[in-house]
């Protein structure tokens, strides 16, 4: 076996000594001593390009080179292209530094920044310059293709740590107390029809199924809105798929249709409920009918509602992405969703050997859009918001004349939601 790295350590010694004609007649005799292959393999171990390889051998095989052949001094051949165009490189820099929308003078503005492109503006201004010498220029300057990272939110916030850590102590609790800790999010939209669905299944060879070329939503059939209740304690699930809007109203109606379904029945003692969520979306920390609607829950089943939101940027820690959406991904994956019941068949039919059991149910309710909540609204809530990012987390508690006990109860308990 070829032991390339002796050969690299080899050539490295022994670089410093050689001139441009030397290290062409080391790298070709090497090739020749390993025989078929050994072109390549030389070429990896010393960065010797394969043609100046090949060139050697020819210089092996013909003999001594003609005399007065004369070798390349130091500091010999074509200079580099920014030591004879001085203005080169600071030309590209302007063309690849960020730019400020709106202003007319950028030539590149509102086209991609190709090697071409790049390359062609630079010539209008009077260098002349290939998209390869542009390459090379991007890579000496510490440029590279690089694509967008997600890294605005969440990343950096410096409470995010104590944000879990504070969730995961209030659902050890409720979980000691035998009181319900659930998952709520919102899973992608998907449209109903016959269209592609990522994935692959097993099919007859040579015979995928066929479904149609453009995803154009179909104005009958519509869209699919699953939002999923995922129940921690009794790893089991529960999807509500909407067919209109992801609305607040939306997302506590699922929550309510699960207490009224599940819940209750798993839980006849339960006197409060643990809601996780996203900071954003239908169910965001922000989102005002979030807490209203959830208000209206708690007065009709009289459970002491407590809210943990995650940070913003963090959604994909959230329980029900990894415990059940990803399951229901699975499960239907290069199968059509080509009606509401296929829809609402598949989720339930999600299993996994830990013991997933997944309820799903059409919601075909109307909801509406645009609902403003108006500060008095917000006023009347029985809400009590956490010294630890009162935006994050917060309890809303039944409005009935016993209020005050439950929730002074309820905060002694936990020492004060935290």
């Amino acid at each position: 076996m070829i032991d390339e790295a002796a050969l690299r350590r080899q050539y490295a010694l022994l670089r410093p000594s050689l001139d441009e004609r030397g290290r062409r007649l080391f790298a070709a005799t090497q090739a020749q001593a390993l025989g078929y292959g050994g072109i390549a393999v030389v070429a990896r171990a010393t960065g010797v390009a394969p043609s100046t390889i090949g060139r050697g051998l020819k210089e092996i095989a013909e003999g001594a080179p003609p005399t007065g052949r004369r070798l390349r001094r130091s500091g010999g051949g074509r200079k580099r292209l920014t030591e004879t165009d001085v203005t080169l490189e600071r030309d590209l820099l302007d063309l690849i530094a960020p730019m400020t929308l709106g202003c007319p003078e950028r030539p590149l503005l509102w086209v991609s920044k190709s090697l071409e492109k790049l390359a062609g503006t630079l010539r209008a201004k009077g260098h002349q310059v290939s998209a390869n010498s542009v390459r090379r220029l991007l890579r000496r300057l510490g440029f590279s293709r690089q694509g967008n990272r997600k890294a605005n939110e969440g990343r950096g916030h410096p409470d995010r740590d104590a944000q879990f850590e504070h969730i995961n102590a209030q659902v050890l609790a409720f979980q000691a107390a035998n009181d319900p800790v659930i998952s709520v999010d919102t899973k992608k939209k998907e449209l109903i029809g016959n269209y592609k669905n990522g994935g692959t299944d097993w099919c007859p060879e040579g015979e995928p199924q066929r479904v149609n070329v453009h995803d154009f939503e179909d104005k009958d059939l519509g869209k699919a809105i699953p939002y999923g209740i995922y129940d921690i304690a009794d790893n089991s699930g529960w999807v509500s798929v909407g067919v209109t809007h992801d609305t607040a109203q939306f997302a506590v109606n699922a929550v309510r249709r699960w207490w009224t379904a599940l819940g209750q029945g798993r839980y006849p003692q339960a006197r409060k409920l643990m809601i996780t969520a996203d900071g954003g979306g239908s169910n965001g920390s922000r989102v005002r009918l979030w807490k209203v609607e959830l208000q209206k829950l708690a007065d009709e089943t009289g459970l002491t509602i407590q809210i943990c939101h995650y940070p913003p940027g963090t959604s994909k820690w959230n329980k029900i992405e990894h415990r059940l959406f990803c399951h229901i991904s699975q499960n239907w994956r290069a199968r059509p969703l080509t009606s509401r019941l296929a829809v609402v068949e598949l989720i339930s039919a999600t299993t996994t050997k830990t013991g997933l059991k997944v309820a799903c149910e059409l919601d075909t309710t109307e909801y509406a859009k645009g609902i403003k909540i108006t500060d008095a609204e917000m006023e009347a809530l029985a809400i009590t918001r956490n010294d630890f990012h009162p935006e994050w987390n917060y309890i809303i508690a039944p409005r009935t004349s016993d209020r005050a006990v439950i929730l002074a109860h309820f905060l002694e308990e936990f020492d004060g939601g935290r």
